[in-house]
């Protein structure tokens, strides 16, 4: 393009970064120099594990089943991967592998154990998370236990899952519910 006479030539522009390319610098400055004195690191999405399930109908009626001790079963999908939740007498099984059953303590209720083992083969599964903590959440007489789940791992009382197995054993004792067949304790009084 031939510049006019009577107009100043243009001047070029200035290349500026691409985000591509801003991101990569301020993480080869991080590695190098660490963090400036006014930058934060940004916030940690709180993410709640099992959310999904809890209002999802075939969930619901996987938790009805399991607290009336009947049969039944849904498929999920993660990652590519289908993997079968299922329910039978007193168990919750994933993929096969019994992760929580049913104990009576007496007629109207029941302790809920977590097999450790099964937990631990199937941590680094999203889907299964999320099964753990929808199970915790759907029965309201189970306090939340101190269980978390960070890097596809899941942390008991801040030690990974893993470490009590050889000593205590796979169980782990949740706390107990009231099953289907308990009847309700509003009677009058005399």
């Amino acid at each position: 393009m031939a510049a006019r006479p009577e107009q100043p030539p243009k001047k070029p522009k200035e290349k500026r970064q691409t985000p591509e390319e801003r991101r990569e610098a301020l993480r080869y400055n991080h590695m190098m120099y660490g963090p400036t004195a006014g930058e934060r690191r940004p916030a940690a999405k709180r993410m709640l594990h099992g959310t999904a399930y809890l209002e999802h109908p075939k969930f619901q009626q996987l938790m009805a089943a399991f607290k009336q001790g009947t049969a039944a079963k849904f498929e999920v999908t993660d990652k590519g991967r289908t993997f079968t939740i299922a329910t039978q007498d007193a168990q919750i099984s994933f993929d096969g592998k019994v992760v929580f059953y049913a104990r009576p303590v007496n007629r109207y209720e029941s302790n809920l154990l977590l097999d450790r083992a099964a937990a631990v083969s199937c941590q680094s599964v999203s889907a299964f998370a999320h099964l753990v903590f929808a199970v915790f959440r759907s029965l309201p007489e189970i306090e939340p236990p101190a269980l978390s789940y960070l890097q596809n791992q899941f942390y008991l009382a801040g030690e990974t899952l893993d470490v009590g197995i050889a000593e205590q054993g796979p169980n782990l004792l949740l706390g107990s519910f009231r099953t289907a067949t308990a009847k309700p304790l509003d009677r009058p009084r005399a």
